[in-house]
């Protein structure tokens, strides 16, 4: 079902270029479709904010519930930002203030760029606490994408991440080992999900804390868990709102800063990402690099147009029907009512509690 464009946030534009359904509002209001209301807190860094809020909005719309979604875009202002994406923020982000008022029927968090071992430390700790509280007592159910999860998993549960000895990056075969939750009862048991990530937090990690593991890798760990409440908080390690070529420009910009001098050898491959072919075609382009170099001469262009037409995404379909099922749950049990006792901190499943706060 289509996604409402609530604002004039160009990415709406792009989604149409891309031939997404993206409803005006003047349009939208004469349809009798329930709305859903998803908040999506993107934290990521100035280069990668407009592209991941692509890539949430485009799965976020082809879900296939009867609904019209309506996303609610919002940052925390003690992240650094550049004179462009702070521009962008101001003219078509909201307030997490604005968004505590209008309530939410849901919630995506972001990764965000980690400059420190200690995730406590960095200028986005405090303020994310602030909003997963929130989010937990009034929002009905949150989706945590990588660093989101090992943060809420560090600050809920006590459970640190764990440094790898070297980075999770490619795409990797993984297995659903709970066929029977509604997140993943009716999705392939085997599916490739890309990371792309240093640390990790570990299958025995996620069971020590009480939450409940859905689909993990032998290479790559845990994917999906949940709560134990089992729709409260989604926890997702890996990516599977990737588009095709992020991997790709992930390890362009890997090459340039090799290019650069500001890291000392040259980048490896995403794992199970390149063809033979491509790799053969890279492997050329690395010998062409390195000689330029050394005889400083200049550097050819990367060839990214000539790998992107030869790249295969493995993985969107089942995330995108995970995702489906997560804003069905969301869709089943919530209504306006819920939504009310949510704002008011009452657990919508409780009778009593109901009673003793409206039927005074």
């Amino acid at each position: 079902m289509p996604l409402v464009a609530n604002t004039s946030l160009p990415t709406f534009d792009r989604l149409r270029q891309e031939g997404e359904t993206v409803l005006d509002p003047a349009r939208a209001e004469h349809q009798d479709i329930r709305e859903i209301h998803i908040g999506l807190l993107n934290m990521m860094p100035d280069a990668a904010l407009e592209a991941t809020e692509r890539q949430f909005l485009r799965v976020i719309g082809e879900s296939n519930q009867i609904a019209q979604f309506y996303v609610h875009l919002f940052t925390l202002p003690q992240l650094p930002r550049g004179e462009k994406a702070s521009t962008h923020i101001k003219k078509y982000y909201e307030s997490f203030e604005s968004i505590q008022q209008e309530g939410l029927d849901a919630l995506i968090i972001t990764g965000a760029n980690v400059t420190l071992p200690d995730l406590e430390k960095e200028p986005f700790w405090e303020p994310l606490i602030d909003v997963i509280d929130w989010a937990y007592e009034h929002v009905p159910s949150t989706l945590c994408s990588c660093l989101a999860t090992h943060a809420v998993l560090q600050f809920r549960h006590k459970q640190k991440r764990q440094r790898l000895p070297e980075k999770c990056w490619g795409v990797y075969r993984h297995e659903v080992v709970d066929r029977h939750h509604p997140l993943t009862g009716d999705v392939n048991t085997l599916f490739k999900v890309p990371h792309s990530r240093f640390n990790e937090v570990t299958r025995a990690q996620f069971e020590d804390a009480g939450l409940h593991v859905l689909v993990e890798s032998p290479e790559a760990g845990v994917h999906l868990a949940v709560s134990e409440d089992l729709f409260r908080i989604v926890y997702f390690q890996g990516h599977p709102e990737y588009d095709i070529n992020s991997l790709l420009k992930e390890y362009k910009r890997e090459v340039n800063q090799f290019i650069a001098g500001k890291r000392n050898s040259y980048p490896p491959f995403p794992e199970n990402y390149f063809t033979i072919q491509t790799q053969g075609i890279l492997h050329e382009y690395q010998e062409q690099v390195i000689t330029a170099l050394a005889g400083k001469n200049t550097v050819p262009d990367f060839p990214e147009a000539l790998i992107a037409e030869r790249l295969h995404n493995t993985w969107h379909d089942t995330g995108e029907a995970i995702i489906n099922n997560w804003i069905g749950h969301v869709y089943q049990t919530t209504n306006t009512d819920r939504k009310k006792c949510f704002m008011d901190g009452i657990n919508p499943d409780d009778p009593l509690g109901i009673r003793a706060k409206y039927n005074k």
